[in-house]
């Protein structure tokens, strides 16, 4: 038996591989109850929802956010770059659904962000 640490996608699973000898059939892999993922020092995001704006900017498509163009107390307009993420080496904007003040930026530089995710809020 070997015992190996895997982590995949910040969680980490505890793994124990049963070595057989040859003939025999391979042993399915049995996973440990996964462990907390180790906390990284990032910025307190706040919920959607609490005491954010009620007009949500959500995220197009997965990938990493770039750059965060608007910032807390900007006013903008339908249209209007509020954030840009990089997916397959492309920058994609992700705009104002319509006319307000950034209330919230929910991302920082660097995250990875699945589609449909909250990026910012507006008044």
């Amino acid at each position: 038996m070997k015992n190996y640490t895997i982590t995949v996608n910040g969680n980490v699973y505890d793994v124990t591989v049963e070595e057989t000898g040859a003939g025999s059939a391979p042993a399915a892999p049995r996973a440990a109850a996964p462990k907390a993922a180790p906390k990284t020092a990032a910025p307190a995001k706040p919920a959607a929802g609490a005491g954010a704006g009620s007009i949500q900017v959500k995220a197009g498509a997965a990938g990493k956010v770039f750059k965060i163009e608007a910032s807390v107390g900007q006013s903008v307009k339908k249209g209007d770059t509020v954030v840009i993420i990089e997916a397959m080496k492309m920058e994609i904007p992700v705009v104002a659904p319509e006319d307000g003040t950034v209330a919230s930026i929910d991302a920082a530089v660097g995250d990875a962000i699945e589609s449909g995710a909250v990026l910012a809020t507006l008044n």
